[in-house]
């Protein structure tokens, strides 16, 4: 469950970017790009749930959520938006049906609670910056954060009782599902890597392909300065040229049946940590590949996987629980989008 009580600090981050870092793993920033007031979002309605309007703040607090990478990439790629956004609204349209339930059901938040929510919030800033975010957010209002503190107590109190606390998962569930379930634990030899490329365009002139080449010796230089994984993951999101970049440049766990005979050769002569050359293929695109692991086919021994399958069952069943209460609480709700 993703903590909310001080998402709105997003709306700080962008007039002070240094007040971005945030302890919730809920918390999340506006783009490099979006630094001012006057360039945030102004609170337009975007849904209507039983009456309660959601605007585009509440979106965009989601969006920047859902896609965490979007302050490094200067807002969300043009290509995930239409999902990012589709994602965001059911989010949020979900959490305030959650909040509404938890208000009928008269549930309360105790005042130890609230006062321990509010002083985390103080722990995030200094005063100058706490009193930033209350006058951008809440007017200036202590009883308005002392009521967005509230609400975000109650939807977490209401999934706590209704989705965390029933999904989980015990050791002899999580045995019983690996004795039925072998296939599903057999690994094929694969490799964690990850990848810089450059890709010229389609039909290319000569001098664009030189061009091309150009940057991939700059870049194989600089890859092999590089001492870790995130050291080569920024760099791959600062000048690779492929889907990649937005993940650390990382590929999960590539079948080696898959991969390209001259990838599967470069892998195999790495220790992990170690960086290629250049990889050209015939398509004039050019590639330089950092392993991160080589794993050999078998299968995985129950006590090697058994706190990842509770955990993905957990997640699972979360997920379950969470469909089924957001179609109960939409039956006999009005919800329209804007």
């Amino acid at each position: 469950m993703k903590d909310r009580f001080c998402v709105w600090a997003l709306m700080l981050a962008a007039v002070c970017p240094a007040s971005a870092q945030l302890a919730s793993s809920h918390a999340s920033t506006l783009p490099a790009k979006q630094t001012t007031a006057a360039q945030l979002p102004m609170d337009r309605p975007v849904a209507r749930v039983n009456g309660a309007v959601l605007t585009d703040r509440d979106l965009l607090r989601e969006e920047y959520t859902i896609f965490p990478y979007a302050r490094q990439h200067g807002g969300v790629p043009s290509a995930m938006e239409a999902d990012i956004r589709a994602g965001a609204m059911k989010m949020i349209i979900f959490e305030e049906l959650v909040y509404q339930e938890a208000v009928h059901q008269k549930r309360i938040v105790p005042p130890a609670s609230l006062q321990r929510a509010e002083a985390e919030l103080h722990k995030q800033y200094g005063p100058a910056e706490y009193q930033q975010l209350l006058n951008a957010e809440f007017k200036g209002s202590l009883a308005l954060l002392r009521a967005k503190l509230q609400r975000s107590l109650l939807i977490d109190d209401m999934l706590k009782a209704e989705v965390n606390d029933k999904s989980k998962v015990s050791l002899a569930e999580a045995r019983a599902y690996y004795d039925k379930n072998p296939s599903k634990f057999h690994v094929p030899e694969s490799f964690t890597f990850q990848s810089i490329s450059f890709l010229p365009p389609a039909n290319p002139a000569a001098a664009q392909l030189q061009e091309a080449h150009k940057r991939a010796q700059d870049a194989v230089a600089q890859a092999k300065a590089t001492k870790s994984y995130d050291e080569f993951g920024l760099l791959a999101e600062k000048i690779s040229e492929d889907d990649f970049r937005v993940m650390m440049g990382e590929h999960k766990a590539a079948d080696r049946a898959k991969l390209p005979p001259a990838v599967v050769t470069a892998l195999l002569a790495m220790q992990p940590g170690q960086v290629s050359d250049i990889i050209e293929f015939d398509s004039n695109d050019y590639t330089i590949l950092r392993l991160k692991a080589h794993i050999p086919a078998g299968t995985q021994p129950f006590d090697e996987v058994k706190d990842s399958l509770r955990q993905q069952l957990q997640k699972q069943k979360s997920e379950d629980l969470r469909r089924s209460l957001d179609a109960r609480l939409r039956k006999n709700a009005k919800v329209e989008e804007l």
